[in-house]
C-alpha cells in the first residue's frame, strides 16, 4: 500500500505525513512547477504545468489498494475505477456509491457557473483546527479498513491455490 497525495495546494500535506510515517506507508507528493514541495518523509515528484498533468501522473502510478488524497472529483473516480481508495482533504471518502453523484454535482454546478453572468461567487472557507481534525481521523480510520481489507484480500489469494 502507497499513499499519493494530489499536493498542489492541499491543505492537509502535514497530517497525511504524520499519520503515514505512524503506519510507515510510503507515500509521494505530486505537484506541478507551480507549487514545488519538499518534504523529509515523502518522495516528492514535480510534474510539468500543463492542465491535468499532476492528475494523470497520480492515476499511471497508483494501483489497487492504494490511498490517494484529492479534492479533484475527477481523479477521485479514477482512482476509484483503479481499486484504490481516495478521500478529500474534508475527510469525506470517494466511494463507488457516491462518485456519480458527486461528478453530476459538479456537472451541474459548472454548468450554472457558465451561464450565470455573474461571476461574484465565494471562495472556500477558512479551514479550521476541526477541520484539520476530521481529516486526520477520518484518514486514519480509512487507512485501518484499507489494510485490513489489504490482509484479507492476502488471505482470500493463499485460499485460492
Amino acid at each position: 500500500m502507497q499513499i499519493f497525495v494530489d499536493a498542489d495546494a492541499c491543505p492537509v500535506v502535514d497530517i497525511v505525513e504524520t499519520i503515514a510515517e505512524k503506519y510507515n506507508i510510503p507515500t509521494t507528493l505530486l505537484c506541478d512547477t507551480n507549487h514545488v514541495l519538499y518534504s523529509d518523509y515523502s518522495e516528492v515528484i514535480v510534474v510539468g504545468a500543463g492542465a491535468d498533468a499532476v492528475d494523470y501522473k497520480l492515476i499511471s502510478i497508483c494501483h489497487k489498494g492504494d490511498i490517494v488524497v484529492s479534492q479533484d472529483y475527477g481523479v477521485a473516480a479514477m482512482a476509484l475505477g483503479k481499486g484504490a481508495y481516495a478521500i478529500h482533504q474534508s475527510g469525506k471518502w470517494y466511494t463507488n456509491e457516491n462518485i456519480d453523484q458527486m461528478l453530476m454535482e459538479r456537472h451541474l454546478n459548472k454548468k450554472a457557473r457558465r451561464s450565470c453572468h455573474k461571476h461574484h461567487m465565494k471562495g472556500p472557507r477558512k479551514r479550521t483546527e476541526d477541520d484539520d481534525l476530521r481529516f486526520a481521523q477520518s484518514f486514519e480510520k480509512l487507512i485501518r479498513m484499507a489494510k485490513a481489507n489489504e490482509g484479507s484480500s492476502k488471505e482470500n489469494d493463499e485460499q485460492r491455490k
